[in-house]
């Protein structure tokens, strides 16, 4: 299956803008796994999507939008899986096109960070979140999802949004700048929020979205829900004026473990892939 079910001449690899890469791993989920099965998931909902964007005047796909085969897990944990993906993202970034990653756990991201801050020197990322993902390790390995943003900062400058839950050692992390996190409270409570974040981003930015960073009542299928999160509009408001004024070279969507019977969390997921691919390409 194909992203939005397209016909082969919009889904050709050689005339795709976007490549979509399917990573079905949750090998390090904690609390409740299943974000192995988000990608597939994604792909059936798309297939019901309109593709023509009301939003944006257009359909999107006519840019091209190829859908890879799934990344093949590394069984042997999280660090070789990450080099996995690495390698894939690489190849995609060689040809000119945009990696789109489906999750899977957020722990993926790395590999692609990885790539494309070898490709783009000058990267930032952006993480779009609910946890500041920020421990140095978290049992027994630092490549677990609660690690991802620790091992990110590493590489390039990050930014946070959407956060309202961490640990005292993730909090004590922060107290040393080297991460520019802003909170749901200051989304919601901030008029002029989305400006704000946007002046610490320039350049080339890679985009990570943990979907837990929705509040539960729009996205209750992810393994860790935390009350008080952001909405669909408030990623809307903050990744379009981004798009116009950054040039993000990859992103990825996140941790969806698809409840059976509900299908809203799904279309969602794809539905906000479809419409950032609609940011990007102008």
């Amino acid at each position: 299956m194909n992203f939005g079910a397209l016909d082969p001449e919009c889904a050709a690899y050689d005339s795709a803008l976007f490549v979509v890469i399917p990573v079905p791993y949750d090998l390090t989920s904690t609390y409740q796994p299943g974000s192995r099965q988000g990608p597939g998931a994604i792909l059936a909902a798309s297939a019901n999507m309109e593709l023509y964007d009301e939003e944006l005047g257009k359909s999107t796909y006519r840019q091209g939008i190829y859908t890879a085969p799934p990344v093949e897990v590394d069984a042997r944990g999280p660090e070789h899986m990450t080099a996995v993906i690495r390698r894939a993202v690489a190849d995609v970034l060689r040809d000119d096109k945009i990696p789109v990653l489906l999750g899977g756990e957020h722990s993926v991201t790395l590999g692609a960070v990885q790539a494309v801050k070898a490709a783009f020197p000058g990267l930032q990322t952006l993480q779009l979140d609910a946890h500041a993902d920020l421990r140095e390790s978290y049992q027994g390995t630092p490549y677990s999802h609660a690690c991802i943003a620790r091992r990110i900062q590493e590489l390039c400058p990050l930014v946070q949004a959407g956060i309202r839950s961490m640990s005292e050692e993730e909090a004590l992390f922060l107290r040393s700048g080297a991460v520019k996190t802003f909170s749901a409270d200051f989304i919601l409570d901030d008029p002029d929020w989305a400006e704000k974040i946007c002046t610490h981003l320039n350049g080339d930015v890679y985009v990570t979205i943990d979907l837990d960073v929705l509040d539960p009542s729009c996205m209750p299928a992810t393994g860790t829900p935390e009350p008080g999160g952001v909405s669909w509009r408030h990623l809307l408001m903050l990744l379009r004026p981004l798009a116009k004024k950054c040039k993000i070279r990859g992103l990825d969507v996140v941790e969806l473990s698809p409840l059976p019977g509900q299908v809203a969390p799904d279309f969602l997921a794809a539905k906000l892939i479809y419409r950032i691919m609609g940011y990007i390409s102008g």
